[in-house]
């Protein structure tokens, strides 16, 4: 077929405008001085980055995950705004408010120049603010009313937040701000990012963080990787499959939405909506994106001690303490996500309740509108001052490049990445409208088929889908013969022995199912496969009976 039809979506997709605001110029590089490591970090990212030495600060801090509000404010918070000042990154000033609406007309000190919009704060920095003693009255009690019913708005009270996002509204300090409760985040589904800066009273936060100092580290060096190379692999989302009468209705419509929104980036995207998580017998390969709800530590597949984490995948999964601490690849989800190969994630310090959490869907659409994570997360959030902390390299961009620019650099090179860029190019003509039928003459006659396991499993659904299940079986075959990833072998014997037996291949499906517990002897779905072999053997002998 011709392959203009075919590359068209892709061609399409890349007119989405990309743009670069800025890189390490812009951003404030933040550590603790009472831990090594945490200088360690910033020195490894500020080298990455390109950051200029003068915004490069160090602070004595807690070594703890927690500090207390008035720490927070005298040892971290203003001295942080007062040394953007003297270092001449801000320029503060008088800002002449009209009234408006019965509003008086009152006059504030804000940012009225910035050179920075992001800060990233390095392991060791302080993750949460304990709660005060200290109440207020709400800033904008119709924003907590629209939000909220009557029970949570009492709960919504507290004053223990997040650090980074009640440093997200360090613009501001000069203004009175009241800590108790969320406050408004005018940028929430913000879609003009040039507006996302301090001069507007946001400044851009997130932290390089996790269990260990190393894997802070190596968060940015995955970043630059995805950005030069791609963001490449499979989607994985675990929605609850919930109907619009439940009160949590919302996180499922994220999940949902962030699924379609991955397939229209171009992902293979895998979808569960049982009210079970993942069950620890899926095989997640090649992960590039993960979202789910609702557990409070890892559970199923996330409990193995390895996972297929590409490098710059996102990974997120919400619940009320997901950040409690990020310091544990154990418990909680933030640092095990880390631990375990993520690249960035989001969570929750404290109790958020659902409605204030990361819009989840939005976080990937506007990555895939070319956003940084640090816009990404922040134009996600519909509440400052609140619970969230954002990890990751903030000015990580996985669609930096546009898919042709990169499917060119990996022709050139000759890279094996390859394989994934004619994936996205199948997986965007299928979200075009383009049948699985209309696209397998090109991909069965495309040579890197033949030697990639991604395309051969690609080409056996395609197969599949045009009613031809014998060239399917041998397409999965043939993956199985071309160094599929420990976790795609799996999935791929899973699949082709359902397939054989399906066919009536009992003997065949019998020597698959035994190649897969030679193979993969830790398979926490073993019973599952010994009652499949179970099955067949006695199918078999009954067929052998005189």
């Amino acid at each position: 077929m011709n392959f203009l039809r075919i590359i068209l979506p892709l061609l399409m997709f890349a007119l989405t405008p990309f743009f670069a605001l800025g890189g390490g110029e812009e951003v404030v590089v933040i550590y603790n001085t009472q831990l090594p490591e945490s200088k360690t970090v910033a020195e490894h990212y500020a080298a990455a980055r390109s950051v200029p030495q003068n915004q490069i600060f160090g602070f004595a801090l807690t070594t703890n995950e927690i500090i207390s509000r008035a720490d927070f404010k005298d040892f971290l918070q203003k001295p942080l705004a007062d040394r953007l000042e003297a270092a001449g990154l801000w320029k503060f000033s008088e800002v002449a408010t009209p009234a408006t609406n019965g509003q008086p007309a009152q006059t504030d000190v804000r940012v009225v120049q910035s050179k920075i919009r992001y800060a990233v704060l390095c392991y060791g920095v302080p993750l949460k603010i304990a709660p005060s003693s200290i109440m207020e009255n709400y800033l904008d009690n119709s924003f907590i009313e629209k939000f909220a019913d009557k029970a949570t708005r009492d709960k919504l009270r507290g004053n223990e937040a997040a650090v980074d996002s009640e440093l997200a509204w360090l613009p501001e300090i000069k203004i009175k701000v009241p800590l108790t409760g969320p406050l408004p985040n005018p940028f929430y589904l913000c879609t003009n990012r040039a507006t996302m800066n301090c001069t507007n009273g946001l400044l851009l936060v997130s932290r390089l963080d996790g269990p260990t100092a190393e894997i802070a580290n190596g968060l940015v060096d995955k970043s630059i990787e995805a950005e030069n190379t791609g963001l490449w692999g499979r989607a994985y989302f675990d929605a609850r499959g919930l109907d619009a009468t439940n009160v949590y209705y919302l996180g499922d419509v994220w999940m949902m939405a962030g699924a379609e929104i991955s397939r229209q980036l171009g992902f293979e995207v895998e979808v569960d909506t049982n009210a079970d998580l993942f069950p620890a017998s899926l095989p997640m390969s090649h992960i590039a994106i993960y979202a789910g709800w609702y557990a409070f530590d890892p559970c199923g597949p996330f409990l193995q001690s390895k996972m297929e984490f590409m490098p710059g995948a996102f990974a997120y999964h919400l619940n009320s303490y997901s950040a409690d601490s990020v310091r544990t690849a154990t418990q909680h989800w933030c640092g095990p996500l880390l631990a375990k190969g993520a690249t960035c994630t989001m969570g929750c310090v404290y109790e958020p309740y659902l409605q204030f959490t990361p819009n989840v869907a939005f976080t990937i659409q506007a990555l895939g509108n070319g956003y940084t994570f640090g816009e990404a997360a922040w134009s996600s959030q519909i509440a400052l001052s609140w619970q969230t902390t954002v990890i990751g390299d903030p000015l990580y961009q996985p669609f930096k490049k546009s898919a042709p620019e990169l499917h060119a650099l990996l022709a050139r090179t000759k890279s094996p990445l390859l394989e994934w860029s004619f994936d996205r190019l199948m997986c965007l003509d299928l979200a075009h409208g383009l049948r699985e039928s209309q696209l397998l003459p090109f991909l069965a006659n495309l040579p890197t088929t033949a030697q990639s396991a991604v395309l051969c499993e690609k080409l056996a659904k395609f197969y599949e889908a045009s009613g031809k299940p014998s060239s399917a079986i041998e397409s999965w075959q043939n993956a199985l013969k071309l160094n599929p990833s420990p976790q795609q072998k799996i999935r791929l014997r899973l699949t082709l022995g359902k397939e054989l037996a399906a066919q009536n291949r009992d003997a065949e499906a019998l020597e698959n199912y035994r190649a897969l517990i030679a193979e993969a002897p830790d398979y926490p779905g073993r019973n599952l496969i010994d009652a499949k072999l179970q099955s067949l053997e006695n199918k078999i002998a009954d067929v052998k009976k005189p």
